[in-house]
């Protein structure tokens, strides 16, 4: 093989290295890319949750005739709080974001009033 012959092999070979860096180097900046955009969407949820779980704190204080006064779906601010009392004795709370998502869900147990 003549030095003219290896000269562009070599020069064949840098580009084909060149080809599988490049390809490498983009799909480890897309992948460092979507990691960071799964860690803000998760950052984003767990706010939505601390958030989520401070009215329904707040709802687990209220008493039996509160409780009763908001049986059903209402708004509550971003979310949606839905009410329900199966039983007698038992309510369930359940804290869902505008699309109908579960938050968060709970079950209350108040005693009947004499």
């Amino acid at each position: 093989m003549s030095n003219r012959a290896r000269g562009g092999a070599a020069l064949l070979e840098a580009l084909v290295a060149l080809a599988l860096l490049g390809t490498v180097g983009s799909a480890a900046a897309w992948s460092a890319t979507e990691s960071l955009r799964a860690v803000q969407r998760t950052h984003a949820r767990e706010v939505e949750q601390r958030a989520a779980a401070q009215l329904l704190n707040a709802v687990e204080l209220w008493p039996r005739a509160d409780l009763d006064r908001h049986l059903g779906t209402r708004g509550e601010g971003s979310w949606r709080l839905y009410i329900e009392r199966p039983t007698e004795t038992v309510y369930t709370v359940t804290v869902s974001d505008s699309a109908g998502g579960v938050l968060l869900q709970t079950a209350l147990y108040r005693e009947v009033e004499k």
